[in-house]
C-alpha cells in the first residue's frame, strides 16, 4: 500500500490565499438569492475547505471566523446540527483566546442562526439577546452596525 501524505504540500502563502479566496467565494454563494441545491452544497464544502486551509496558520481569529462561516453556511443550507456544532466551536475559540467583542458577538449570532434553523425559537432569541449585549463593547462603528444588521435579519 502506498504511503499516504500526512499534510497537504502547498506553500504557506498559497494556503492562505486559497483560504481567503474560498472564504470570499462562500460569501458570494451565501448572497445568491436563487441558490440551487448544488450551489448550497458547494457553499458548505467551500466553507469547510477554507477553514481547512486556515488550520496551518493556527491563528485563533482565522480559525474562529472559519468556524463561524461553516456554521452560517450550514444554517442557511438547512443543516442545523452542523451549524450548532460549528457555532459552539467558534464560541470556544473566542473564549479560549479572548477574541474581540465583535467575534464574541458573531459567535452568539451563529448560535442564534443554528438554533433558529433547528426550530428552537426561544433559545435562538436568547442567543440574539446575548449577542446584542456584546454590541456596545464593539469599538468600530461599522463592525457594530454589521453585527446589528445580521442580528436583525
Amino acid at each position: 500500500m502506498p504511503a499516504r501524505p500526512t499534510q497537504i504540500s502547498l506553500e504557506p502563502e498559497r494556503r492562505r490565499a486559497l483560504a481567503a479566496e474560498l472564504f470570499n467565494h462562500v460569501w458570494t454563494l451565501m448572497e445568491t438569492e436563487q441558490r440551487t441545491q448544488r450551489e448550497t452544497d458547494l457553499m458548505i464544502a467551500a466553507a469547510y475547505a477554507s477553514r481547512f486551509f486556515w488550520e496551518e496558520s493556527g491563528e485563533p481569529l482565522r480559525l474562529a471566523r472559519g468556524e463561524w462561516q461553516i456554521s452560517r453556511a450550514c444554517a442557511i443550507g438547512g443543516r442545523p446540527t452542523s451549524a450548532l456544532e460549528h457555532a459552539q466551536r467558534c464560541l470556544e475559540l473566542c473564549e479560549a483566546h479572548q477574541l474581540s467583542p465583535f467575534d464574541f458577538g458573531y459567535a452568539h449570532e451563529a448560535l442564534a442562526r443554528g438554533l433558529q434553523a433547528a426550530g428552537d425559537e426561544a433559545a435562538a432569541a436568547e442567543a440574539v439577546r446575548t449577542a446584542r449585549a456584546v454590541v456596545s463593547r464593539i469599538e468600530d462603528d461599522e463592525d457594530r452596525e454589521l453585527l446589528n444588521q445580521d442580528l436583525d435579519a
